[in-house]
C-alpha cells in the first residue's frame, strides 16, 4: 500500500512553546536568590491529519462492493449504467492518469447545475477519446454533487468486443436523439462531442480548429427537453498523439474511421499507444438557456442552426483564450 500523505501542522513542530522569558533565561527573586530558568509551558496541538491517496478505494468499501456483487444487491439503470462499478473499479485507475499523467485542471464547474438535466457540449481531439473519459471523471470528482456525465458515443464503441459492455456499464449510450432526450428528461447530465471522428481524427496541423458540428441534433434535443447547454473547452488533448498521417486502406480493411500514424505509432508497437503527458485544462463556460425559445423551437431549423453556431463559436473562442494562457504543452 502506498505511504499515506501526512498533512503537516502549522508551525515548525507538533508542539508550540510559550514562556514569559526567553528559553534558558534565569533571574533573581526579591531576596536576591538566583531563580532557575523558566520551564516552558507546553501547548498541545491535535495530531496531524492523515489523508489517504484519493485513487485507493477504502478496504471496507471494496469488501462491501464484492459482497454486493456476489449477492446481486446492486442497481443498474435502464441504459445499463452501473454507478457503483464505475466509482469503485473504473474511476480509481483513471484518477491516477488524470492526476499524475495529464495533471488535469478544471474551471467553471459551478456552471453545471446541482441537479436536473443539462447538455455538456465539448470539442473532440486526440486520436483516441481520452478527452471524453477525462471530462466525465473531472465532472464527477470536481462537482459538489459528484454528478455523473452520461456520454453519447458513436456506434463503433458498442460494436467492439468487450468495450461496448464496459461503455454501457460506465454510463455511455448511443448518440441518438431518443436516448439523449430520455436521459435529459430524467434529469441527467449528458455529454456530447459533436465533431465526432472528424474532430478526434483530424491531422496535428489542424489542432484546436473545430470541425463541423453536424446538423445540430444536440441542440434540438436540448430544446425539446428544456435544459441548458453548457459549452466545454478542452486544452491539452490535441497533443497526446500527434497524428501525422492516415493509412486509409488499412483503416478500411480493419473497419476503422482512420488508421493514425504518429511519431511513435505504429513504429514502437503497443508502446507507441502510450499518450504523451501533456498538461490539460478543462473549462466549462456559462450555460445557454433554452427555455426562452418555447416548446416548438426544436422545429425551427434556422434557430437550431444559429444556436449550434453560437455554441461552436463559444468553444472555439475559449480554446484560443486557453492556448494564449498556457506556457507550454507539457507545463500548462
Amino acid at each position: 500500500m502506498p505511504e499515506a500523505e501526512v498533512i503537516p501542522l502549522h508551525g515548525p513542530s507538533r508542539r508550540g512553546v510559550t514562556s514569559t522569558a526567553p528559553a534558558g533565561a534565569g533571574g533573581a527573586d526579591n531576596n536576591g536568590r538566583v531563580r532557575p530558568p523558566a520551564r516552558p509551558s507546553i501547548v498541545e496541538h491535535p495530531p496531524a491529519r492523515v489523508k489517504s491517496d484519493s485513487w485507493l478505494p477504502d478496504l471496507s468499501e471494496l469488501l462491501g462492493f464484492f459482497r454486493r456483487r456476489l449477492t446481486g444487491e446492486y442497481e443498474v439503470d435502464e441504459f445499463g449504467f452501473d454507478a457503483e462499478l464505475t466509482e469503485t473499479v473504473i474511476y480509481p485507475p483513471l484518477r491516477i492518469i488524470a492526476d499524475k499523467w495529464f495533471r488535469v485542471e478544471t474551471s467553471g464547474l459551478d456552471n453545471l447545475p446541482a441537479s436536473g438535466g443539462a447538455l455538456v457540449v465539448a470539442n473532440h481531439s486526440g486520436t483516441l477519446p481520452w478527452d471524453a473519459v477525462m471530462t466525465c471523471l473531472a465532472v464527477h470528482d470536481g462537482h459538489p454533487a459528484e454528478r455523473h456525465l452520461r456520454m453519447l458515443a458513436a456506434d463503433l464503441v458498442f460494436q467492439l468486443p468487450g468495450l461496448g459492455s464496459l461503455a454501457r456499464k460506465s454510463g455511455q449510450t448511443l448518440a441518438c436523439h431518443p436516448d439523449a432526450e430520455r436521459l435529459l428528461a430524467s434529469g441527467e447530465l449528458v455529454g456530447v462531442w459533436p465533431e465526432g471522428f472528424k474532430g478526434i481524427g483530424k491531422p496535428f496541423a489542424d489542432r484546436y480548429k473545430l470541425q463541423r458540428f453536424g446538423r445540430g441534433g444536440f441542440v434540438s434535443a436540448a430544446l425539446r427537453s428544456g435544459v441548458p447547454i453548457v459549452p466545454c473547452s478542452i486544452v491539452g488533448a490535441e497533443e497526446i498523439y500527434p497524428k501525422l498521417a492516415d493509412i486509409k486502406p488499412l483503416a478500411r480493411l480493419l473497419g476503422m474511421p482512420y488508421f493514425p500514424v504518429t511519431p511513435f505509432f505504429p513504429w514502437f508497437g503497443p508502446l507507441g499507444a502510450i499518450p504523451l503527458p501533456t498538461k490539460w485544462h478543462i473549462e466549462f463556460s456559462e450555460p445557454i438557456d433554452t427555455t426562452e425559445f418555447g416548446e416548438q423551437a426544436a422545429e425551427d431549423p434556422m434557430l437550431v442552426f444559429n444556436l449550434t453556431d453560437q455554441v461552436r463559436e463559444r468553444i472555439q473562442h475559449t480554446l484560443y483564450r486557453g492556448l494564449a494562457r498556457r506556457r507550454s504543452v507539457f507545463r500548462g
